[in-house]
């Protein structure tokens, strides 16, 4: 029989908390951004964090979900968080706290907009609840169609700190929108790189993710391109007066790219560099705090 302390683990495992940061850097960065326009408004910030990590839990868990029901993490995949292939939890627990969570989102939202008069987020906020849903979800799928990185990006990037500013500040603004190009970028390559590993099994099952598209060269190449785009969208931003000079601090985890770009290159089955997914989210961490702190300063 299952203990409480194992379901408890078994629900944390389900959830992978390690890539809620890519949920929280963003929502601080719009929160700050609407902060200097006028006051914190801390109250409206925590429902956003509430509404956004309700979509991105509820995001994990249909990926794992509907994922099963292709299976495509069936035999040697490693992608997902294993707890239905485990044994952990049901595929029917699984769907209830999808609907859960997406309602506690959606109750969230409606909150927001109705006692803000923000009725015109609504397209932003329906964008956000149809690219969650339907990542993985037939009969869109666009997670299987090469289209991952591309909506991920937009939604963990400007979708979120556009969004938390508009709810902050009242009214969207062109500010967070550029820097939340950059945002976008970092989480698409968090993404990307969960992709490499899973290349071998998502084919075969035919989910054809961006780096399945490339081939293996050439997804080794556009890893490189992402990121140097990353590292000159950050210094763009600075010599725009966007952030302040600060952010030339971002070139220091330079030394953790050469490095995760080594390992890649020397690792002959792709399936290994799972156990190497650290770098990638050190990197999006360092340049997201990097941001942050830019904007305080």
């Amino acid at each position: 029989m299952t203990s409480d302390r194992e379901k408890v683990k078994a629900w944390i495992q389900a959830s992978r908390p390690p890539f809620f940061i890519a949920t929280l850097i963003p929502l601080t960065i719009g929160w700050i951004l609407a902060a200097h326009k006028g006051d914190w408004h801390i109250r409206r910030f925590l429902l956003v964090i509430l509404g956004a990590l309700m979509v991105h839990l509820a995001t994990n868990l249909a990926n794992d979900y509907f994922d099963h029901l292709q299976g495509t993490d069936a035999g040697e995949s490693i992608g997902g968080s294993r707890v239905i292939q485990e044994g952990k939890i049901s595929p029917n627990a699984l769907a209830g706290a999808i609907v859960l969570a997406y309602s506690l989102a959606s109750l969230v939202a409606f909150y927001l907009m109705i006692t803000l008069n923000l009725w015109a987020m609504l397209p932003l906020l329906l964008l956000a609840l149809f690219s969650s849903i339907f990542y993985v979800a037939p009969p869109i799928r666009y997670g299987y169609r090469g289209l991952g990185e591309l909506f991920v990006g937009i939604n963990m990037g400007p979708t979120m700190v556009v969004g938390t500013y508009w709810v902050i500040a009242g009214k969207p603004g062109w500010e967070p929108f550029y820097i939340s190009l950059t945002v976008g970028l970092m989480v698409a390559a968090i993404l990307y790189y969960q992709s490499l590993p899973d290349m071998k099994t998502d084919a075969a099952a035919g989910k054809n993710t961006l780096a399945v598209l490339l081939g293996k060269k050439r997804a080794f190449e556009a890893f490189i391109i992402l990121w140097i785009a990353i590292y000159l969208s950050i210094l763009v931003l600075v010599i725009s007066g966007l952030l302040s000079c600060f952010a030339f601090a971002s070139l220091a985890t330079s030394p953790i790219f050469i490095r995760l770009l080594g390992i890649i290159k020397r690792t002959q089955d792709w399936v290994h560099l799972d156990q190497y997914g650290n770098y990638v989210r050190m990197l999006y961490f360092f340049n997201g705090l990097v941001i942050v702190i830019s904007l305080l300063l």
